[in-house]
């Protein structure tokens, strides 16, 4: 079993309950647009040491359906590019030799 003492958690840890299974995790960070859009964003970190940022997104969508598909096409283009940048950002390339 996993046991958590206050030096194994990171300094953006949020500690309690938040924190199970061996995994850290922060407080939530939102981006509340009323009655039209939320986000919300927590850093994870796991058992293993991996790193993640955990995203959620809701967003209200047109009553139409064909305005509503293409809201859902832009939405999941944007979400595939954050997705993509943060990879490549994640890994930086190696150095050309010389």
């Amino acid at each position: 079993m996993n046991r958590h003492t206050p030096e194994h958690h990171t300094t953006w840890c949020a500690r309690g309950h938040r924190c199970n299974l061996g995994e850290h995790r922060s407080t939530e960070i939102v981006v509340d647009l009323p009655g039209r859009a939320r986000a919300v964003l927590v850093r994870v970190r796991t058992a293993a040491g991996r790193e993640h940022a955990e995203v959620r997104v809701r967003v209200a969508l047109a009553s139409g359906e064909v305005a509503a598909r293409r809201q859902l096409v832009g939405l999941l283009g944007d979400v595939r590019h954050a997705v993509t940048r943060a990879a490549i950002t994640a890994c930086p390339r190696p150095r050309p030799r010389r």
